[in-house]
């Protein structure tokens, strides 16, 4: 199920600050959280299909987890879910950190 999660970076500014995470940075955070998120849920063989889509463009991060696991335990639209939100506390933590 897709599930999107959209984020600025700092709601009260919107131009970049010169020590901001760069924004390949920034996608590869949210993506290893969300792939992590996943697989500490489903064994690998459990998934047919995962697509992690990040995009992080003028402040705005967007995040879109697909997931197809029919023969998992754990129910895929939660999980999908719950990796999109991984996804955005990552890259929240990853400026926290700057």
């Amino acid at each position: 199920m897709p599930t999107d999660a959209n984020s600025p970076t700092d709601p009260g500014d919107s131009t970049a600050d010169a020590t901001d995470p760069d924004d390949s940075d920034v996608v590869q955070a949210a993506a290893e959280a969300a792939e992590s998120v996943v697989f500490s849920r489903f064994d690998r063989g459990d998934i047919d299909d995962l697509d992690v889509t990040v995009t992080f463009e003028d402040g705005i991060l967007e995040v879109d987890v697909y997931l197809n696991a029919p023969d998992g335990r754990a129910d895929a639209d939660r999980v999908a879910d719950d990796a999109a939100l991984a996804a955005r506390g990552a890259v929240d933590d990853l400026f926290a950190d700057e």
